[in-house]
């Protein structure tokens, strides 16, 4: 805990509130909500380390405590404490070092299934079930964006959004292909499947970030969305389809209920994939203007799900493993990040 500067964070949090108090720093809304997000951040990283800083010293009181007046319950209490705590310090460690430039912003996370029909459209399907439970757990919002169902069951494709701070410096860790081993429900011979899915990650590209993109270059398409049981259906062509032309990329939203809001969301989905194959060409050159993408198929995944013949879940780049495949599929999916995210630092 002693690397963790409070100082120097408590310093940040006070020259940020001085800006606040300057006399136009109302009257630029972009301004003041990247202000007012940082100060948030900040005192979510110095309020968690007061909680666990207090949590610590008050489990250092009952162990003077009970080496006095030995007592079974206490000391039962210590050791669920301790291990709750220890829990705490090791995410807290993690979101300590998720520093790279856009891990403090929201995620844009689009499931596709791989070959295989109704068996790995049930299995996005699965994918898309973890990854909103998990972010219910961690206290984070989920916003549907593009949903298309499967023919017989699961889905097409599904993208969404994941809300609140450093939901991209966690989800990035989830990109990849996804494997799964099950006997399938769909197989009237009850034999064992393979299928495979893949998850692509991006930051949401905030308003401060500027990118130029000429609207020559872009086809706009309106559709009636639908979604779910129906649940996104309506009466008006509110749905929108972006492509931009030059890099055939494609971006869609049905989320909301005006076109005008659904093409707002589609244009930040867009910025976030240009800046992302931007980056990526500045880094190496690349074959696919779409990036270096591997096939959803066997011998790339990044983690593998299996259900029969025994149960274990295992990532491939870190060799973490658990045998509670059912916790995993419920959005038990933290240790596996934590573990990558540490192999990274």
């Amino acid at each position: 805990m002693n690397l963790f500067d409070i100082a120097g964070l408590n310093k940040q949090i006070e020259e940020l509130e001085k800006k606040t108090m300057e006399e136009n720093f109302w009257g630029d809304n972009k301004n003041s909500s990247k202000v007012l997000a940082q100060i948030k951040a900040i005192k979510n990283k110095t309020n968690q380390y007061t909680e666990i800083k207090n949590e610590i010293t008050n489990l250092e009181e009952l162990t003077e405590l009970v080496e006095l007046e030995p007592d079974e319950e206490i000391v039962k209490e210590i050791l669920r404490n301790t291990n709750k705590t220890q829990k705490q310090i090791e995410k807290f460690e993690v979101a300590t070092f998720l520093s790279g430039k856009y891990d403090n912003n929201n995620a844009i996370v689009t499931i596709h299934p791989g070959a295989g029909g109704t068996e790995s459209q049930d299995w996005a399907e699965m994918l898309y079930r973890m990854y909103t439970r998990w972010a219910t757990k961690n206290n984070y919002e989920v916003k549907e964006l593009d949903y298309l169902e499967g023919e017989e069951a699961g889905i097409k494709s599904v993208t969404f959004e994941i809300v609140g701070e450093n939901a991209y410096g966690y989800m990035k860790s989830e990109m990849g292909v996804h494997r799964l081993v099950r006997i399938s429900p769909f197989d009237s011979g009850g034999r064992r499947h393979t299928s495979f899915a893949s998850l692509e990650v991006l930051p949401e590209i905030t308003d401060d970030i500027e990118l130029e993109i000429n609207p020559d270059d872009l086809r706009v398409d309106t559709y009636r969305a639908s979604g779910a049981g129906g649940q996104h259906i309506n009466k008006t062509s509110s749905a929108v389809r972006i492509t931009h032309i030059p890099t055939n990329i494609v971006v869609a939203c049905q989320s909301e209920r005006s076109q005008i809001q659904n093409r707002e969301t589609a244009m930040k989905m867009l910025k976030s994939k240009l800046l992302d194959l931007k980056e990526k060409e500045q880094k190496e050159k690349i074959e696919d203007l779409k990036g270096v993408q591997m096939d959803i198929a066997w011998g790339s995944q990044i983690r593998s799900y299996v259900f029969c013949p025994y149960t274990m879940v295992k990532d491939h780049r870190t060799n973490y493993e658990v045998g509670n495949v059912q916790a995993v599929m419920d959005g038990e999916i933290d240790e596996f990040m934590e573990s990558y995210l540490k192999l990274k630092l």
